[in-house]
């Protein structure tokens, strides 16, 4: 075989793989209708849930029982030398990642327990905790 045609089946061998790994992270991602998720995340006597996400975002929707501190309008920042890091924490926001960044800064100021719940639909799929709207 010549060089050229190696490298063209190599070119289509990786973009074949590329496309079902794509198609495979894509399905393992979304639950299937047919399937009820169950809760896997407990929500324990004394687990804090926060909610790192706008005033308006919150008042939208937020999970029964979260505490609202705002990652972008600098109200976690300001509240985190007064959280107890002995606790457990439950953080979600839009997407999961101003949860990530919160969860980061927690981390590096000694918290342990600390999960990121990810969006809010994923972080009442986890918790079985209902969305309650203002």
């Amino acid at each position: 075989m010549k060089k050229s045609a190696l490298s063209g089946a190599a070119k289509l061998f990786g973009a074949l793989a590329g496309t079902a790994a794509l198609a495979l992270s894509l399905t393992a991602c979304s639950p299937s209708a047919a399937e009820p998720t169950s809760p896997t995340v407990e929500v324990g006597e004394g687990v804090i849930v926060l909610d790192v996400r706008t005033p308006e975002e919150f008042a939208a929707g937020h999970l029964d029982g979260a505490e609202l501190l705002d990652f972008n309008g600098g109200e976690f920042a300001a509240a985190l030398p007064s959280l107890d890091p002995d606790a457990e924490y439950l953080v979600y926001c839009r997407s999961g990642n101003r949860s990530a960044q919160a969860i980061s800064l927690m981390q590096a100021e000694g918290f342990e327990k600390v999960t990121n719940l990810g969006s809010l639909e994923q972080a009442a799929s986890a918790t079985g905790l209902p969305i309650l709207d203002r």
